[in-house]
């Protein structure tokens, strides 16, 4: 069933549904009196959401052998670079318009602005490289450039609670999360090297 087509359209439309969802309370005035902040701090998370599924499909595919939910990683992760962007365009746009000298001071004396500006630095070349004719290009190169992923989802988390406005909570669980998935990859590195030392032909001893 993972490899119908309409999988992968419901799941591109159920990716979009945040963002119709944002727009609608845009609309209706429903974001509250700090309506700039309330988009902030959306998008923020659905970045980071969207980076965490993008993460939890390979522990994921091989926890349950479902090798077709692969499919959707690349989607998931465009979708996260995606709200990563809007999240950025929104600072640039509604808190500084564009004022760049501002933003440099930002960059140079507000530590969160420095790390979410890394968090989706590291995302630009994974969206950039995402496409097959990219993915033949790198060979093996691409699956260590895509490792960034993790690291870029550390820098948002830590972007996240640098902050300091909302509930501590929101950025530890989303620490939390990453930790999971981080020590999850490690854990299925280690089986793989210990299953290629252990199959390893043994050499006969000379007479």
């Amino acid at each position: 069933m993972l490899r119908a087509r309409w999988v992968k359209v419901a799941l591109f439309l159920l990716c979009l549904v945040p963002l119709a969802w944002l727009a609608y309370r845009w609309q209706t005035n429903q974001l509250g009196f700090n309506r700039a902040e309330t988009v902030a701090r959306y998008t923020g998370d659905w970045t980071l959401r969207m980076l965490l599924f993008s993460l939890t499909v390979t522990p994921l595919r091989r926890m349950t052998g479902w090798n077709d939910l692969i499919r959707f990683r690349r989607m998931l992760g465009l979708f996260a670079f995606f709200y990563g962007t809007l999240h950025l365009f929104h600072y640039l746009w509604m808190d500084k318009a564009w004022f760049w000298p501002e933003i440099w001071d930002d960059l140079k004396v507000r530590r969160f602005f420095s790390m979410g500006w890394a968090a989706w630095a590291m995302m630009l070349p994974l969206a950039l490289t995402s496409t097959a004719a990219a993915i033949r290009a790198l060979g093996k190169k691409w699956q260590l450039l895509h490792r960034l992923a993790y690291a870029s989802a550390i820098a948002g988390v830590v972007h996240f609670y640098w902050q300091g406005k909302a509930a501590l909570w929101d950025p530890i669980l989303y620490g939390v999360a990453v930790f999971v998935l981080l020590a999850l990859r490690l854990w299925f590195a280690r089986k793989k090297w210990l299953a290629l030392f252990t199959d390893r032909p043994k050499v006969a001893p000379s007479a």
